[in-house]
């Protein structure tokens, strides 16, 4: 398998650094300066000058050796950064983060009661996905919302694989690009929340090795919370229709997932979503 992604590109200075770049001199208020800079985005010390906090303490900061930055430097940093709300929780995330973490358990398990649960959706298409976005649970729509999943054996039925792997992908997702940011997004914030986590690891290193377009995305150190959204389908089978999903955590299963998708009743997208069930 190639580079590990951990490491070295999710900690706390990584991030600062990926943020601080897109923040211009102009936008954050400072006047021009003479001579041509190396950088686009903000250095070092003016990060520090804006935030408030000494220039070799953000210097450590980004070099990952001061550890545990009260909250309110977060905040400070935060401001000057420009960070969205998302930003914001994944950076005080990264903040709590201790240096060094025991592996997390890895769960293929399901509750009997979860595992009835897209069942009980029907004929809306609902799942359950791991942390990983492994797919552990689906009813017969959600299966056939994902053409040509159920031929990869079950270990290796996951939503990041098939977006960024899967042949049938690009063509499916009419707002591709979307759908790739999120589960990007979604998997950085899930190092983050379950830090040395194996089946995470093994997720993004395998879709670094494999996809280019992942490996880029990777490197952008985007963070969104995807509890809900929506996407934009060109079925094979059912034609084109739009569909929104919620997001749902399952009590007590370290870190899946209960998804459901739905249309408005009586749209065209809802009789769209009908005909998977069929």
């Amino acid at each position: 398998m190639g580079h590990a992604p951990e490491g070295n590109t999710t900690g706390l200075g990584d991030f600062l650094r990926s943020r601080r770049s897109r923040v211009t001199p102009q936008q954050a208020g400072l006047p021009p300066s003479a001579g041509r800079r190396r950088t686009t985005g903000l250095r070092r010390e003016e990060v520090a000058i804006l935030a408030g906090v000494s220039i070799e303490y953000y210097r450590r900061l980004e070099q990952g050796k001061q550890q545990r930055p009260s909250p309110a430097v977060l905040e400070a940093i935060a401001r000057v950064l420009e960070l969205t709300d998302d930003e914001r929780r994944h950076l005080a995330a990264l903040g709590r983060r201790p240096a060094t973490a025991p592996p997390g358990a890895v769960s293929r398990t399901l509750r009997d009661d979860v595992r009835r649960m897209p069942d009980i959706a029907h004929p809306y298409p609902a799942c359950v996905l791991s942390r990983s976005s492994d797919l552990l649970a689906a009813n017969g729509p959600a299966l056939r919302l994902f053409p040509g999943i159920e031929d990869w054996p079950e270990p290796e039925r996951n939503t990041a694989r098939y977006a960024f792997v899967h042949p049938t992908a690009r063509e499916l997702y009419a707002n591709w690009d979307d759908v790739a940011h999120g589960v990007v997004a979604h998997l950085r914030g899930a190092v983050v929340a379950y830090p040395g986590a194996s089946d995470i690891r093994e997720i993004v290193e395998e879709l670094t090795e494999r996809s280019a377009e992942f490996a880029a995305l990777w490197q952008r150190y985007d963070v969104r919370t995807r509890t809900n959204g929506h996407k934009v389908y060109r079925h094979p089978t059912v034609g084109g229709m739009t569909l929104t999903y919620e997001a749902f955590d399952v009590a007590r299963s370290d870190g899946q997932r209960f998804v459901v998708y739905q249309a408005p009743p009586g749209t065209p997208d809802h009789e769209a979503m009908l005909r998977l069930s069929a």
